[in-house]
């Protein structure tokens, strides 16, 4: 047998030439988007006034399986990629545990997470389309971080609309996108009409994904040669982001292993999807099965308590509506919330996915995964991102399940960022002042009730 490296590298020749959409090869594909206005499903005319032309077919594509990656992107993804495939001996040993367990590290880029695979990609087909910028929204900041970068690269403007709870608790992260020439927005804010009216109905709020996402619409279809951009959720990002995995899958037939257990935190579904599409490919096409365990806080519980249902993808309803797992657009998590992950959504190919019981879920909370966090810093040197750290956290608690059973299974991880500006959050952790709130059914129902009724027949 091969001697396993600690860090497994590929060559940059060996990056990625394409990206795979897994939409391809399912059987049931996820149900259509639709247009807010009619409820009938959107066309590519209707959905170019928000979104940049290449992007929108990739979007409404869902039987081409591979996507050519142009050479400019590639050129880019070099600075950064192909990133490394982790065996995280340390862990193992700390654990005593008969488990192989590896990592794929997304943070080794200066935005600090895997959302530049898809940053990038967007800034260029907005800057081949000769747009003047784009407009997004950004939760923890990590999406409006990477799509700074993006932008700066390609000279073109953004505009971000920053959660306002996360605006006021991660000022550096803030800093981080002006540096690179990006305008950041607390949301909601009184610059928008959506804004101005989520303030009116929900005074003094901390905001969410679902509010930012809101207002970053209207600024994009208010302002000429302007788009919006989104770092989750949409399948175009999920595309994008099947680097990750495909580098993954590459890493691992070097020396013919293959993962039992793929484990991914889920917030919209871009770094998860990412992960796991190439191997879920297998799987769907019946060529190897795999586990698939979605990760996600118990504050915003979308997988384990949401209904599969159409719902709005923002909380201002001029978005399209996509069929998914949901807590309701106007559900707006806690404010002690601090994990990241605040999205009341998740993923169309990810809830279709799940609802076909080819993947599962689990939901845990926060404290338990500082405590992962803690651990995982202190055996293997990272400073994971509080996101990541839920996926760190189900990781652990298979691989001490196999030390209870004896068994030897391949855990995979996606360790999709560092947690440098999270440290508001370490701080609570630290302090002793971080609690968990669970939502109860009479919190989740207020969200279900603003649930669309939407018939399709």
């Amino acid at each position: 047998m091969k001697k396993i490296p600690y860090k497994i590298y590929l060559e940059e020749s060996e990056l990625p030439k394409q990206w795979y959409n897994v939409r391809a090869d399912m059987k049931n594909k996820p149900a259509p988007i639709l247009n807010p206005q009619t409820l009938k499903p959107i066309t590519f005319e209707e959905l170019r006034p928000v979104f940049c032309d290449e992007l929108v077919k990739q979007e409404l594509d869902d039987t081409t399986p591979y996507f050519d990656i142009p050479q400019e992107i590639i050129d880019f993804y070099k600075m950064y990629r192909p990133s490394p495939l982790v065996r995280a001996y340390c862990l193992e040993k700390a654990l005593d545990t008969p488990a192989k367990i590896y990592y794929k590290f997304e943070g080794n880029n200066t935005s600090g997470s895997h959302k530049l695979n898809s940053a990038i990609a967007q800034a260029y087909y907005a800057k081949q389309q000769g747009l003047k910028g784009v407009t997004t929204e950004t939760g923890a900041g990590q999406w409006g971080t990477a799509l700074s970068m993006a932008c700066a690269y390609f000279g073109l403007d953004c505009q971000v609309y920053m959660v306002k709870c996360s605006y006021e608790q991660k000022p550096f992260r803030r800093e981080v996108m002006r540096t690179y020439g990006a305008s950041v927005t607390p949301s909601p804010s009184d610059t928008t009409e959506v804004g101005r009216k989520i303030l009116k109905e929900f005074p003094g709020t901390s905001g969410s994904l679902g509010c930012a996402i809101s207002e970053a619409v209207e600024a994009a279809t208010t302002q000429e040669g302007y788009r919006y951009v989104l770092g989750s959720v949409l399948s175009q990002v999920l595309l994008h982001q099947t680097v990750i995995g495909l580098e993954a899958k590459a890493a691992f037939e070097k020396y013919d292993e293959k993962p039992d257990i793929i484990i991914g935190c889920a917030g919209g579904g871009s770094n998860l999807g990412g992960l796991i599409s190439p191997f879920m490919g297998e799987k769907l096409r019946g060529e190897k099965d795999y586990q698939f365990i979605a990760v996600e806080p118990a504050s915003c519980p979308s997988f384990t308590r949401g209904k599969f249902a159409y719902d709005y993808c923002d909380t201002g309803m001029v978005c399209p509506l996509a069929k998914m797992y949901t807590l309701g657009s106007g559900f707006i998590p806690s404010a002690n919330h601090a994990g990241g992950l605040r999205y009341h959504g998740m993923s169309s190919i990810l809830s279709q996915l799940y609802h076909d019981n080819l993947m599962d879920a689990v939901a845990v909370e926060q404290t338990s995964v500082f405590e992962a966090a803690e651990k995982f810093a202190r055996i293997e040197g990272i400073l994971p991102a509080p996101e990541s750290s839920h996926a760190i956290k189900v990781a652990i608690d298979e691989a001490i399940k196999c030390k209870e059973t004896g068994e030897e299974k391949t855990i995979l991880f996606g360790l999709t960022g560092t947690g440098y500006f999270d440290m508001v959050a370490y701080e609570k952790f630290n302090n002793g002042e971080m609690s968990d709130y669970v939502p109860t059914d009479a919190d989740l129902e207020k969200g279900f009730a603003g649930l669309p009724k939407v018939d399709l027949s």
